[in-house]
């Protein structure tokens, strides 16, 4: 709270008028202390880079707006940020190699970011544009889930939860199983053991 002064109820807006200290009432002090702790909140979170540019504000309002116009900008600032969200939000695509957890790691982000600018998305929304950017092997699993899940009561931490589990069960299955080319040799020396016993016969 600024020195000396205190705050009034004129007409039913607040606003700033003089006092001395020794006028100050008991609400008066109360107020000035909530705004002493608020601002040493503020002041250690800040770096001294960040500390000089807002220095000279008097409150923790003056302070907490002054950061809000450094960090997010005017409006046309913020336009801009949408607009680029946005953009990564529409051609977001899981990515060659890409764990489900590192891409649900990769839109998770974005969709925080275009909430903290103003724009959201309805659970289904959110769902619908996972499935769409998946690669094609994950059709099957997307489809079962469309068939039995209701996408508008499914929450994208859920959804991520099952496509990895499915994830999970599809790299147990194939370490379980001989891969192609295991497979291949041992067909290819099980059948030349049996060439060889064949042979071996036929000699005796």
């Amino acid at each position: 709270m600024k020195a000396n002064t205190a705050v009034a109820i004129t007409e039913g807006a607040p606003e700033w008028v003089e006092k001395r200290r020794y006028e100050h009432t008991t609400e008066d002090k109360k107020k000035s202390n909530l705004d002493n702790v608020a601002r040493d909140i503020l002041y250690k979170t800040l770096d001294k880079n960040m500390f000089n540019k807002i220095k000279t504000c008097t409150t923790a309002k003056e302070i907490w707006e002054k950061l809000i116009q450094i960090y997010e900008g005017n409006d046309e600032t913020k336009e801009n940020k949408l607009t680029v969200a946005q953009q990564k939000y529409e051609s977001i695509k899981m990515r060659e190699g890409e764990t489900m957890a590192e891409f649900d790691e990769r839109f998770s982000a974005v969709v925080i970011e275009l909430t903290s600018l103003g724009k959201e998305y309805s659970n289904r929304e959110l769902v619908l544009k996972v499935m769409r950017a998946l690669p094609k092997e994950w059709d099957v699993k997307t489809m079962a889930i469309r068939e039995s899940k209701d996408l508008n009561k499914l929450y994208l931490h859920d959804l991520f939860a099952n496509l990895k589990a499915y994830e999970f069960e599809l790299e147990t299955r194939s370490e379980a199983e001989p891969s192609k080319s295991q497979l291949t040799k041992a067909l290819a020396a099980t059948s030349e053991q049996c060439s060889q016993a064949l042979e071996s016969l036929q000699n005796n």
